[in-house]
């Protein structure tokens, strides 16, 4: 290829992101996708087990293996679910809400230095073109079927 791809930039930052929060999640005995989850359930009221795959964006089979690791591990407690008796919400434990801390710090410390090397003009340029992106596919416009040739 004489140029790089949309998505192979996309896709290669991405992974190099995710190598380096998993080298550094694993300073504190962790990984990515467990720092991930941490962040992504509400400290305070907990986060029903059925909104915490769509708010990450992952498929319930790897949601749970990760649940039930981090279960096993003291970092968060299943209750049930005060308005829905059918359902269970997720709760932090201390330890939870401690490995949630080093979480946050280190998506803070990368955001800090990613903004110290790349100006807020050009920041707001990523955002829009990663907001136009999502929403090229969120409105299937990527691949529209040509209704003209059949």
């Amino acid at each position: 290829m004489k140029e790089i791809t949309i998505d192979y930039a996309l896709r290669a930052t991405w992974q190099a992101v995710a190598r380096m929060y998993n080298e550094e999640a694993k300073n504190f005995g962790s990984t990515m996708a467990v720092g991930f989850t941490l962040l992504s359930i509400d400290p305070k009221t907990g986060t029903p087990s059925t909104a915490l795959g769509p708010k990450m964006g992952m498929e319930a089979t790897s949601l749970s293996r990760i649940l039930k690791s981090m279960e096993e591990k003291g970092l968060i407690q299943r209750k049930p679910n005060p308005k829905d008796g059918r359902g269970v919400l997720i709760h932090l434990t201390e330890f939870g809400i401690s490995k949630r801390e080093d979480s946050k710090n280190a998506v803070i410390k990368f955001n800090d230095s990613v903004k110290a090397n790349i100006s807020p003009e050009k920041l707001d340029c990523f955002f829009e073109v990663m907001e136009t992106i999502d929403q090229l596919i969120a409105e299937k416009k990527v691949f529209i079927k040509d209704t003209t040739t059949n």
